[in-house]
């Protein structure tokens, strides 16, 4: 789970997306809230009070999941959606309460326009990369690589593939055989950690993973391959058309294809890669 920054009156509150909803870090809005020293004490004293009070479906409706704590790490914390984090804060002593319930609110509503209307998430995701400093020929290819891939996963899960660690398995063959790593190989390759790999890949990088994750669903398609064994051979044919053509040009150009090089590193770093 990506966990994503949002700022209430200059104050960073992590979210991310869980069950197609936003949910919200309990300990960083009462941070905001309470200007607490120690939120985590003080949640753990509210989480009390609400329970003998008899509001424990408040309570156990948060989810323990892992979001990237301030040392870097991911680790676990508790999250609430919007609906559950209005009860929270409506139980916190606040100037900040009314304020932060409108926030809370616009927020939240973004998420469902974008559900409604996925022109939205795609025009915010675009914005993002921008401001990031991508260039919009690497952005145009980076929004075509993420339609291309949903297209298969779509198809993935018409064809029975149901469990994430399947299509962790189908991605990694078609990778394999595309370039001649696995995405976890890739990315110490490229030495990243938890970044998102296609995120630091080159123009001609997403090229050849758009080529064998697009050749890939034709031939599923075609094969009307089902199950995960069929599924699966159909990804490293789809893998191998990518890593003929990317093979054949390294032949004619003289050059690698994959490059160690991350798209923007670090601030001082920031360029644009050309092919």
């Amino acid at each position: 789970m990506e966990t994503k920054i949002a700022v209430f009156k200059g104050e960073k509150i992590r979210r991310a997306i869980h069950n197609n909803e936003w949910v919200f870090s309990v300990v960083d809005v009462i941070a905001v809230l309470t200007e607490s020293k120690n939120p985590r004490t003080y949640w753990k004293v509210l989480k009390h009070r609400l329970s003998k009070e008899g509001s424990n479906q408040t309570v156990t409706n948060c989810n323990r999941l892992k979001m990237k704590a301030a040392d870097g790490k991911m680790r676990f914390t508790d999250v609430a959606n919007t609906e559950i984090m209005f009860r929270i804060v409506q139980s916190i002593p606040s100037p900040k309460a009314e304020p932060f319930k409108r926030w809370l609110a616009r927020i939240g509503y973004e998420r469902v326009q974008e559900i409604e209307d996925p022109e939205l998430a795609t025009k915010r995701t675009r914005a993002i990369y921008k401001a990031k400093g991508y260039s919009d020929g690497w952005i145009e290819k980076r929004m075509r690589g993420i339609a291309i891939r949903e297209e298969l996963t779509d198809e993935w899960e018409r064809r029975n593939i149901e469990e994430k660690r399947e299509y962790a398995i189908l991605t990694a063959e078609i990778s394999k055989a595309a370039f001649g790593m696995t995405p976890s190989e890739y990315k110490k390759f490229k030495n990243l950690k938890r970044e998102n790999l296609r995120d630091h890949m080159t123009d001609l990088e997403l090229i050849f993973s758009m080529l064998g994750e697009a050749s890939t669903t034709v031939i599923t398609r075609s094969k009307d391959s089902q199950g995960f064994n069929e599924n699966l051979q159909s990804a490293r044919e789809g893998g191998n058309i990518s890593g003929n053509a990317r093979k054949e040009l390294e032949k004619k150009s003289g050059k690698k294809v994959s490059s160690k090089t991350n798209y923007l590193d670090k601030p001082q770093n920031k360029k644009l890669i050309k092919e």
